[in-house]
């Protein structure tokens, strides 16, 4: 358990589950639980060192001050248990046309270093792997968290069958933006029409271009008005309509893709837990 007033809504995984099966979105049939990763497999994409400190406990203050979470055997069992999420809900997707996972997107994890709520890279890892199990040639990548997904930009900068791409906002954490194959930056306060529009344009050429076998899409809803770390002014219906177009695009493209929920940050739960349904909502509508 974290800290009552930690930043982290680490509640709104089971929230969300409880939501989409009360909801009639889901039912449990359609759900699969990921077991552990292989700590092997997290040592191919990060430093032995580092995956070796955080299992132990033995990472210092500052390196678990920039992870933002303190050490529990709580926080490595969900670690392990939701970076594995990501791979096997892109396994799933392969399989079967779309996948969702109620968790990841922990694009702030570098090779020997965590941050920003991030500790493993889990679309790396889930790139990787299908990559190294012959699943899958070439991964694109779409992040569009408001954050820039810097640690998935440099994990995958010198691996040409990882494209990464980003689309967040430019005044906004991290202060220091990596270099992703392609970043699409929107100002403050930036609205629904012109996110759109550009998500319109920009994915279809993505796909064009690069002619991906796998998608691997980061929903991240802190791009809502609302969100407490967000500084665009995007609305439910704006998150709606943005995974709508992505999901669909990737359908008519005939390219499987993973989806994985991504950053959410506010004290209302319910929002929260609405915000994060929508991809969902969007992926029955196709």
């Amino acid at each position: 358990m974290l800290p009552s007033a930690h930043r982290f809504p680490t509640t709104k995984y089971q929230l969300l589950q409880q939501y989409l099966i009360s909801s009639g979105i889901a039912n449990t049939k359609d759900f699969h639980s990921p077991t552990k990763i292989c700590i092997d497999q997290l040592k191919q994409v990060h430093d032995p060192d580092y995956v070796d400190g955080f299992l132990a406990n033995t990472l210092d203050k500052k390196q678990m001050r920039r992870i933002g979470f303190p050490w529990s055997e709580s926080l490595v069992d969900r670690t392990l248990h939701a970076v594995n999420g990501t791979v096997l809900c892109a396994k799933l997707a392969i399989e079967n046309g779309v996948a969702l996972h109620l968790s990841g997107g922990y694009h702030h994890a570098h090779q020997d270093f965590g941050s920003g709520f991030c500790i493993f890279n889990d679309l790396i890892l889930a790139a990787s792997t299908m990559i190294n199990s012959g699943k899958a040639s070439k991964v694109l990548i779409i992040d569009c968290d408001v954050h820039q997904g810097d640690g998935t930009a440099t994990l995958a900068s010198n691996n040409t069958n990882i494209v990464t791409c980003s689309f967040h906002c430019l005044k906004n954490f991290p202060a220091r933006k990596a270099k992703s194959d392609h970043d699409v930056e929107f100002h403050k306060y930036t609205n629904d029409d012109r996110f759109i529009e550009t998500i319109t344009e920009v994915v279809p050429y993505l796909i064009n271009i690069h002619q991906p076998d796998l998608i691997l899409y980061d929903a991240g809803v802190d791009i809502h008005i609302d969100d407490d770390l967000g500084y665009l002014n995007i609305s439910t219906a704006g998150i709606l309509a943005r995974d709508t177009i992505i999901l669909s695009t990737a359908k008519k493209a005939q390219i499987p893709i993973a989806a994985v929920i991504g950053g959410g940050y506010s004290r209302d739960e319910t929002e929260l837990t609405q915000r994060h349904s929508q991809l969902f909502i969007a992926a029955n509508s196709i």
